[in-house]
């Protein structure tokens, strides 16, 4: 089961993401953030099922695999979220989450929870941070409706190209001049599903697009040493 930790130095481990940079200290107080941050291991559930969760959970280091098992027992992954996002309760709805699973992905993560009736409070208050938040939810949106549309009218090399090309985009740290460079936390499967294919086509695809020059993915790195080349081809 997920652990939590003192949050000694709480305000200093997120202040330099967006969303929370504008925060008062009285408004960060005001979220209590449970006085815990959480630590999780591979593999661990931060929810299973949550029908009734009320929370919002802002992932400080690593990975989280957001999913639902369908009608026919299959894991369905929706989205594989990093450090700076939030999940859980993202709309701000209540009891909306009914067959959802949050998993830890990769390696141990980092967050830390806070109550939608808190954070509502503070949005109320703090327009720079609602607008951050709105920009969050509307990314999400657009990224959601984008891999819709990908899975309807596009082949499986180029829904490949788009979802690293949106990588790129959602990393510009690790971008250097013309070429990209990150840690790997992706298998074929996972991209498979997030893509809407079967692991053996992606795999069939992913080497046809390493020997062209796109990008390069090993169990360590994903490497693209041109990402004008693959946004452009992502757009054909």
């Amino acid at each position: 089961m997920p652990v939590t930790i003192p949050t000694d130095n709480r305000m200093l481990l997120i202040r330099n993401y967006d969303l929370f940079a504008n925060l008062t200290e009285t408004e960060f107080n005001d979220l209590e953030l449970e006085h815990h941050f959480i630590e999780a291991s591979k593999g661990e559930y931060i929810y299973f099922e949550a029908q009734h969760l009320n929370k919002l959970f802002f992932i400080k280091e690593g990975y989280i695999k957001i999913g639902f098992i369908d009608n026919d027992g299959n894991e369905v992954i929706k989205e594989i979220i990093q450090k700076g996002e939030i999940f859980g309760q993202f709309t701000l709805e209540r009891d909306n989450l009914n067959g959802e699973f949050a998993q830890v992905h990769k390696s141990n993560v980092s967050l830390c929870a806070f109550t939608i009736e808190k954070f509502e409070k503070i949005l109320s208050k703090n327009n720079t941070v609602a607008v951050a938040f709105t920009k969050q939810v509307g990314s999400k949106l657009r990224k959601v409706e984008n891999r819709l549309m990908n899975m309807l009218n596009t082949d499986v090399r180029t829904r490949i190209l788009r979802f690293l090309d949106e990588m790129v985009k959602m990393n510009t740290p690790f971008c250097n001049g013309a070429s990209f460079r990150m840690p790997n936390f992706l298998t074929h499967d996972d991209i498979a599903r997030l893509i809407g294919s079967s692991r053996q086509t992606v795999t069939m695809a992913i080497t046809d697009l390493t020997v062209d020059g796109f990008f390069k993915i090993t169990r360590k790195e994903i490497i693209v040493p041109n990402t004008s080349r693959l946004k452009t081809a992502a757009l054909i």
